[in-house]
């Protein structure tokens, strides 16, 4: 497993315009990812996601829009001081497949950080995606 990085692929059973829609705007992340999340959805954008229950919140920057293919953004890694330059990268890549859309999720730059905290922050958002990407497949079947 590389120690960089976190990888998942999950076949969602909804077509690529709707995935790309839970990922991409304000209403949808509210929904699966967080309790509050507001998105300027460009290059250089800020993002902003709350945990309520968790009491936590995140701050990110876009940094790729392909619609509906690939979105992309960079967060602080957790255990790093907010203002530290290192971050990781959130890529999602949607691709259509017969049974809707498979969505590959893979979170990088853990290795910037000290290898103690490198590995905490990794195993924490592992866990954390794995939670996350259950809720997005819960919020799409709720929603149809």
């Amino acid at each position: 497993m590389d120690a960089d990085a976190i990888e998942r692929v999950v076949v969602l059973r909804h077509p690529v315009e709707r995935v790309w829609a839970a990922l991409t705007t304000a209403e949808g992340l509210s929904r699966w990812f967080g309790s509050v999340a507001e998105i300027d959805l460009r290059p250089g954008g800020r993002a902003f996601f709350r945990w309520d229950d968790l009491g936590q919140e995140s701050v990110a920057t876009v940094a790729v829009v392909d619609p509906p293919r690939r979105f992309a953004f960079r967060w602080a890694i957790e255990g790093l001081p907010e203002d530290d330059a290192a971050r990781t990268l959130v890529e999602f890549t949607l691709e259509p497949v017969p049974e809707g859309t498979r969505l590959r999720l893979v979170e990088s730059g853990f290795a910037q950080a000290a290898a103690d905290v490198g590995r905490s922050a990794r195993a924490a958002n592992s866990q954390g995606w794995d939670a996350e990407l259950a809720e997005l497949e819960i919020y799409l079947d709720a929603t149809g």
